[in-house]
């Protein structure tokens, strides 16, 4: 088993400095890796992701990251993700990383998506050039995510997550207010998520949300905002291959499964 940890939307500003090190600290007794499902700050700002990037800062496991909408609202998201990589995070837009791990290698692909809505009740590209990009920019991310999820594909991973900021699925969103579902994610991400194939989605910034979803595909979705899980993190286990026996004929595929840990992350 593969030892996901993940958690999103911990909005972390100047005065909650040291208030997660120390449940991240116990991650190697739990996790190979550490997902953040975006909105790590509050406004943005170069100074808040100073406070997310010591809060990661020479952990042992592999951490890694995509934005969320409130990290871009200072409108400088290139210095907040420069801040985070320098502390060692892998922060993901439109790309992916594999990590190595005593459990096997893991890709995760990442984007922050966008909304747009779900399957019957979504946005078009028609009317207003300002609607058209609205819908084009969701479609853009996940083209990113579909392509990198495709690169993991071919690169021999033992597990391959989705970590987005917005939802891939309505079912993540139950407790929201319906009309706010357009603007909490889109369907475009789950087709991304089910042409290219992943053994788990997770994502954050449906606060009022459900954890529990899954894609039409098949893919089993997470919401991780740490309001829904309601801890510093939650830890999921992603089953590996069993190895090839030496005589098996080329060409062989493996039957995949994902099981949640029972014990996940705590807030001291």
């Amino acid at each position: 088993m593969i030892r996901v940890a993940a958690v999103g939307d911990i909005h972390m500003g100047p005065e909650s400095q040291g208030v997660l090190r120390p449940a991240f600290d116990t991650l190697p007794d739990c996790a190979d890796i550490l997902l953040l499902a975006g909105d790590l700050t509050r406004h943005g700002t170069p100074e808040e992701a100073r406070v997310v990037a010591e809060e990661v800062r020479g952990l042992p496991v592999p951490v890694v990251a995509v934005l969320g909408n409130h990290d871009h609202h200072d409108d400088r998201p290139e210095e907040v993700t420069e801040i985070l990589q320098d502390a060692g995070v892998h922060v993901l837009e439109g790309r992916a990383t594999v990590v190595s791990t005593a459990h096997g290698r893991i890709g995760v692909a990442g984007t922050k998506g966008f909304g747009g809505g779900f399957v019957g009740r979504s946005a078009g590209e028609f009317g207003e050039p300002v609607m058209k990009e609205f819908v084009r920019y969701s479609r853009r991310c996940a083209d990113g995510l579909r392509r990198s999820l495709e690169e993991l594909g071919e690169q021999g991973c033992d597990a391959r997550v989705a970590l987005t900021h917005f939802s891939p699925v309505a079912e993540t969103l139950a407790g929201e207010p319906l009309e706010i579902y357009p603007f909490l994610g889109s369907y475009l991400l789950a087709e991304a998520i089910d042409t290219a194939g992943a053994d788990l989605a997770v994502h954050g910034h449906a606060h009022a949300g459900s954890e529990h979803g899954m894609t039409s595909g098949g893919v089993r979705v997470r919401n991780v905002a740490q309001p829904v899980i309601r801890r510093a993190f939650n830890v999921y286990h992603l089953q590996t291959p069993e190895p090839e026996p030496a005589a098996a004929p080329a060409g062989g595929g493996h039957a995949w499964q994902s099981a949640e840990d029972p014990a996940p992350g705590f807030m001291t």
